[in-house]
């Protein structure tokens, strides 16, 4: 699982049927501090969060499973909401 900022939703006029009732999102990857990490990507969201909010998600082929259908073609999808970062006392700055 990977942690990301939702930067906006997309949009699609015609999308393959399986993905008919899927919103998809576009996401900034970030590390553990919110710093931008990777770049960006899509991702089918199951959860119906928004612009701003943290999440955890998942690639590959397991990403088909989030949203309870093997058959449909995605690479990513948006699988939980992360509330808080708890990184403990390390003394760096």
């Amino acid at each position: 699982m990977y942690l990301a900022k939702i930067v906006g939703r997309v949009v699609s006029t015609v999308k393959q049927d399986t993905l008919a009732a899927i919103p998809l999102q576009w996401l900034q990857p970030v590390d553990a501090r919110g710093r931008e990490h990777g770049a960006p990507l899509v991702a089918a969201d199951t959860f119906g969060l928004g612009p701003g909010e943290l999440c955890y998600y998942i690639t590959a082929r397991e990403a088909s499973i989030a949203l309870w259908k093997l058959d449909v073609a995605v690479d990513a999808a948006v699988v939980g909401k992360v509330e808080r970062i708890d990184l403990g006392e390390t003394g760096e700055k």
